[in-house]
């Protein structure tokens, strides 16, 4: 399989070189040049694996460079009962209502980006080690991507991880789960702004092709297509888990930010798993809710992105939404490239012509959630089930309700556990979450962090300064 740019400006490359290139030379994302397809008989054939060797199945569709005794043995690796805690890896529970909880927050960071990143953290050293290089991970997290990337490269063979964050903009326990990591290769930089400018300044960089190439820059954000390709596996196991017969459909509903999440599912979709439904969740900061109701993309600046407490979702630019606008407008790369240069120059970009697509072809449906109702659907869920969740996940059973179909599962995807959000569970519950005993500390532990200025040329000099070389 070969990779191109959703904008048409890189030649095709392997899924080797994509992974340690992150955002394509012409600014765009890479995207596989033909999907492949899963058949009834494929699906049928998976059911009962275990995870790793069902991610070994799925991920040697996408990184068929890779030998396959290697991918197998890297993605057994990746998945262990020893770092998820069960052999299950993904638990399935349910909620009532029609409702089940796809459980993706049992790894070492306690959130859904351990699923991806475990994987991650082994092909990253595996493809360095066999290219005799290294590598330097440029990334910016609202709370959940940095403390996943960090845990699951830490002290791995050629890589140094630069991790911006906004400074002041997470809850306290993820910024200790960061901040107190204290190896070598790990570095916490604290931007002065919110998330979108932390994904600025990385985007900057990512396009400064002299820099890039100069102290080998890479990306562990979702813009790098490993990281879609791994959430890709959890959408066919929750498929197989919820499932009895090959044409039966499930929906999934998914609490959205950075549209990362929520384009694996579109990407299983696209490749034959049956889904009904991909119901999109935002909170208060409802972008991507404004373009799926109206056609009208239109991110905010950082002044008017709120600070909520579902935070991981405080996006108003989502970098992967671009991969779906490539496939809306039928791969049509000069076209994208059009309106992003669109985006760059009004703000905005219009494709309500082709709303009737957005559900009709590509099942998208969505809707917000404010922070009553994440209070409000953490303490019913609680009653009614007896399973805690977190605000993020909040946000997506709220949703999630209003498109409940008889006959169709509909799972939602659990972003964290929710010991990260003690202050707002606190709220709902009246009484707080104790995080689990491994991490009772976690918060008095010392921390390290660079704190700097909005500005992408103070952070170019301090990665020049701590690169791995």
């Amino acid at each position: 399989m070969k990779y191109v740019s959703t904008r048409g400006g890189m030649a095709p490359q392997s899924f080797s070189d994509i992974l340690l290139e992150g955002l394509a030379p012409d600014g765009g994302l890479a995207v596989p040049e033909v999907l492949p397809r899963l058949s009834a008989e494929t699906l049928a054939g998976w059911r009962g694996l275990p995870y790793a060797d069902l991610a070994f199945e799925v991920l040697s569709l996408f990184a068929d460079d890779i030998p396959a005794d290697d991918l197998r043995r890297l993605t057994r690796a990746a998945y262990t009962e020893q770092i998820f805690g069960s052999e299950d890896i993904v638990p399935l529970r349910p909620l009532g209502g029609g409702l089940s909880l796809l459980g993706l927050s049992e790894g070492p960071t306690l959130a859904f980006k351990d699923m991806a990143m475990q994987f991650l953290g082994q092909v990253f050293e595996y493809v360095l080690t066999k290219r005799g290089t290294t590598l330097n991970i440029l990334g910016a997290t609202s709370g959940d991507t940095g403390s996943a990337a960090e845990y699951a490269l830490r002290g791995k063979k050629g890589v140094a991880v630069f991790m911006l964050s906004p400074h002041g903009r997470m809850s306290a326990f993820q910024r200790a789960q960061m901040y107190s990591l204290q190896d070598p290769n790990i570095h916490n930089i604290a931007v002065h702004g919110v998330f979108d400018d932390c994904q600025d300044i990385v985007k900057a960089l990512a396009g400064d092709l002299k820099f890039k190439a100069e102290c080998r820059i890479g990306a562990v954000n979702s813009i790098n297509w490993a990281r879609i390709a791994a959430q890709v596996v959890y959408y066919i196991h929750g498929w197989l888990k919820a499932t009895t017969r090959a044409d039966q459909q499930v929906s999934f509903a998914v609490p959205s930010g950075n549209f990362g999440n929520i384009l694996a599912g579109h990407i299983a979709r696209r490749m034959g798993l049956p889904v009904r439904h991909l119901v999109l969740a935002t909170n208060e900061n409802n972008v991507l809710e404004e373009f799926f109701r109206t056609g009208v993309y239109r991110p905010r600046p950082a002044v008017q992105t709120y600070a909520t407490s579902s935070p991981s979702m405080d996006i108003s630019r989502a970098s992967n939404f671009e991969r779906f606008v490539y496939d809306l407008v039928g791969g049509d790369a000069a076209r994208v490239a059009a309106l992003w240069k669109e985006l760059a120059g009004t703000g905005q970009f219009d494709l309500s012509s082709l709303r009737p697509a957005f559900a009709s072809q590509y099942g998208f449906v969505a809707g917000a959630s404010s922070h009553a109702d994440r209070l409000a659907t953490i303490r019913s869920t609680y009653d009614e089930s007896g399973v805690l969740i977190d605000p993020h996940t909040a946000d997506g059973v709220k949703v999630a309700q209003a498109y409940v179909e008889p006959g169709v599962p509909m799972l939602v995807l659990e972003t964290a556990l929710p010991a990260k959000f003690s202050d707002t569970i606190e709220e709902a519950l009246g009484r707080r979450v104790p995080p689990p005993a491994a991490l009772a500390d976690l918060e008095s532990l010392p921390q390290r962090v660079q704190i700097l200025d909005c500005d992408a040329e103070a952070v170019k000099a301090y990665v020049r300064t701590h690169a791995a070389l």
